[in-house]
């Protein structure tokens, strides 16, 4: 398998403007920001994204991303951050190796958030119902 952009910035085979390294994760700045700050937190094991990546793993990237969330947001002036992952590309994943993003945001950035639907009468206890059956399997 070829190694993803990720794992060459890992090695150092490829630059990146690294912020924090750990025994288990490395966080270096997107290169294409959503705003200045956006940065990525990926796990030094590699996995493809949420959807197999090891405990270990996806606690140490949640505890980087505690650790610097603040630090960023401070850095820059953010009014807020945002944390995110794509998993899979219907979700907008293009680099697969696990990694998340914080993106310090400011009120009148222009980003919008995710559209609210809602349910149809009974549709989201049933949908309950089928997820809450495979949790019990």
């Amino acid at each position: 398998m070829e190694p993803t952009i990720f794992e060459k910035i890992l090695s150092r085979e490829i630059p990146a403007n690294i912020i924090y390294e750990d025994g288990d994760t490395l966080a270096f700045l997107d290169i294409a920001p959503n705003n200045p700050g956006h940065t990525l937190i990926i796990p030094k094991v590699h996995s493809r994204n949420l959807l197999d990546i090891t405990e270990d793993s996806w606690l140490a990237v949640m505890r980087t991303a505690r650790k610097l969330a603040p630090i960023i947001k401070e850095a820059v002036g953010a009014d807020g951050i945002n944390i995110a992952m794509n998993n899979e590309p219907a979700a907008g994943q293009v680099v697969f190796h696990a990694h998340v993003h914080l993106i310090p945001r400011h009120e009148g950035d222009g980003f919008t958030h995710f559209p609210q639907g809602k349910y149809e009468d009974g549709e989201a206890e049933a949908l309950a119902e089928r997820i809450k059956a495979r949790i019990a399997n």
